[in-house]
């Protein structure tokens, strides 16, 4: 089927409508030229003439009147179509996967707040540390932590660089070996998790050296080894953006007034450049830059206020 470009067909509707090419471009937006030069394309590819030109006017040929009513039917029709499919992919579900950490410490407790702002969005939530490959997986959208590179993606930094600083139980800043230097450490149990900052960087950035780095129970998930802190099993290295609702909430605490070390990585938004701005998922996104706005960097240590 061959057909015309859909640019001449526009331009012919609306100057047979109006039989005005000023009109036609004002409805449009163009120039009154480009309408005369879209309909003279439109002629060519037809091979005969759609419009008599007179000095101030123009007026439909007979093939002019009864091509436009085809054509307003097929436009109609072709409008109709976009805009049930446009209302179709502003609602239903959306498929999100991030890290089980980020997931039950950051998502979770703020996800009612986006099906206050947007019933009509379901958010199906995966959590995993496995790579999306979305020309594979059923999946819109992934966040991720670390440098940002994903080629051939659609990326938004979202979250400012995580820092790193000790984090416990309030239960531990008083008892036989209360918490009030980093050199207390070696009273207590050290937490550890598979971040690429463990505790003997934080150690000796601190300049501890009487504290064994590598001894305590491990955890393969962020969020498990902040759990274990807020019971009183030992002290972990709270990465700000996961401990940053506990801390709020007074289940952690930060023992020491000493600078953070920075975690040299970021959260980010992660999806196809094709569909990232498909109504859902452009939703979806500006929903998170907006709630990662809310408190930016507010648990970088009152250490950062001291130094300045």
């Amino acid at each position: 089927m061959r057909l015309p470009p859909l640019k001449a067909l526009r331009s012919f509707e609306a100057a047979a409508r109006h039989l005005s090419f000023s009109k036609a471009a004002d409805e449009l937006f163009v120039t009154p030229a480009a309408i005369s030069h879209q309909v003279k394309a439109l002629e060519d590819w037809l091979g005969l003439p759609l419009f008599k030109r007179m000095n101030r006017a123009v007026i439909l040929t007979d093939d002019g009147q009864n091509y436009v009513v085809g054509i307003r039917d097929g436009l109609e029709v072709i409008g109709a179509a976009t805009e049930k499919m446009m209302k179709q992919d502003a609602t239903g579900p959306i498929h999100v996967d991030t890290l089980p950490s980020f997931a039950a410490r950051w998502l979770l407790p703020r996800l009612s707040r986006f099906r206050d702002e947007h019933p009509d969005i379901d958010v199906r939530l995966s959590a995993s540390h496995i790579l999306t490959d979305f020309a594979r997986d059923d999946v819109d959208v992934v966040i991720r932590y670390g440098h940002g590179n994903y080629p051939g993606l659609r990326v938004d930094k979202f979250l400012t660089e995580d820092v790193l600083f000790p984090v416990c139980s309030p239960s531990l800043l008083t008892g036989e070996h209360p918490l009030r230097t980093p050199e207390d450490l070696k009273y207590h149990t050290l937490l550890h998790d598979d971040m690429r900052i463990d505790w003997q960087t934080w150690l000796t950035a601190a300049q501890v050296d009487d504290v064994d780095p590598k001894k305590g129970p491990s955890f393969n998930d962020s969020s498990m080894v902040l759990t274990a802190a807020m019971e009183g099993q030992g002290v972990a290295l709270g990465r700000s953006t996961l401990a940053e609702g506990d801390l709020i909430a007074g289940r952690l605490v930060q023992p020491f007034n000493v600078r953070p070390l920075m975690a040299g990585h970021a959260y980010f938004i992660v999806c196809p450049e094709e569909t990232a701005d498909r109504p859902r998922i452009k939703a979806f996104r500006a929903w998170l830059l907006k709630e990662a706005a809310l408190n930016p960097g507010r648990f970088m240590s009152n250490a950062d206020d001291e130094a300045e």
